[in-house]
């Protein structure tokens, strides 16, 4: 007989699936978010203006690869802190982080129609995106804040990028840590299935919160960046699956590449 089992860390599905998590306090949870959250502010606003005049390139790229830097720290401080919990086996820890399909919330039975949830999701995250653009505008007016010339993707569309084929690989591996490795394994991979014991059913609005506001190098886009991202952390947490929050997040990635691509190969140019 298939027995389904719902815990307080996990659910037991056919005898697989996810393993209970060890829950953290929400003292623990707020300082893992500055551990990854403090290194994208000195990154992007102490270490690059200091490396900005010595190094022959684009300022955009160069804040780029340090936050790739700061992202590959999230990918480390995750493993760290699932060996803390058992071997890092690949079973176990794809287990641990709930890296599978879709679980029915009712039964935790994986069914495959449940990925069509992710279109709904993916069109949140626009149409929420779209709207708090008033709120950034009056965020940079009572702040100070506005995005640096340098930091918009248009920066890269010119004639000297052109063939610059090393941009894509930049892309792709930012790619990697942005919307698996780093950013997702540790939010919705190690954080969000830890945090219902100090956070209750809110634990994925204090995820979408605490992932916004950790985009300190963006921060003259925090409104966006908050409540564009609820569709992230509603489809991992509903569905159990760190799979659906990385392709909700991953579609992101999917225009970034193809505009790096484009202005690579001359496609975008002014």
């Amino acid at each position: 007989m298939t027995q389904h089992v719902i815990s307080r860390g996990g659910m037991v599905v056919d005898g697989h699936a996810l393993e209970p998590c060890r829950q953290y306090s929400a003292r623990t949870v707020l300082g893992l978010w500055a551990a990854v959250t403090l290194p994208m502010g000195v990154l992007a606003f102490v270490v690059g203006p200091l490396l900005a005049p010595h190094v022959d390139l684009h300022r955009g790229l160069l804040h780029w690869i340090l936050m790739v830097v700061a992202m590959m720290w999230q990918s480390v401080l995750s493993l760290l802190l699932l060996r803390r919990e058992g071997p890092l086996t690949w079973a176990r820890v794809r287990r641990r982080i709930r890296l599978n399909g879709p679980l029915d919330p009712a039964t935790g039975r994986g069914r495959r129609r449940l990925w069509w949830w992710v279109l709904p999701a993916i069109a949140a995250n626009v149409m929420l995106g779209l709207a708090a653009e008033p709120l950034v505008s009056l965020w940079s007016r009572v702040t100070g804040f506005e995005e640096p010339a340098w930091a918009n993707m248009s920066s890269l569309a010119r004639p000297e990028f052109v063939g610059q084929w090393w941009i894509v690989g930049l892309a792709l591996v930012s790619a990697a840590f942005n919307y698996v490795l780093g950013e997702e394994l540790f939010f919705r991979g190690v954080l969000l299935p830890r945090m219902g014991q100090a956070f209750g059913r809110w634990d994925w609005v204090m995820n979408t919160i605490m992932f916004g506001l950790y985009h300190v190098h963006k921060i003259w886009f925090w409104p966006a960046m908050i409540v564009s991202s609820f569709g992230i952390s509603w489809a991992a947490r509903r569905y159990r699956s760190l799979g659906m929050a990385i392709v909700v997040h991953g579609v992101e990635g999917l225009v970034v590449i193809g505009l790096v691509l484009a202005v690579v190969a001359g496609w975008w140019l002014p």
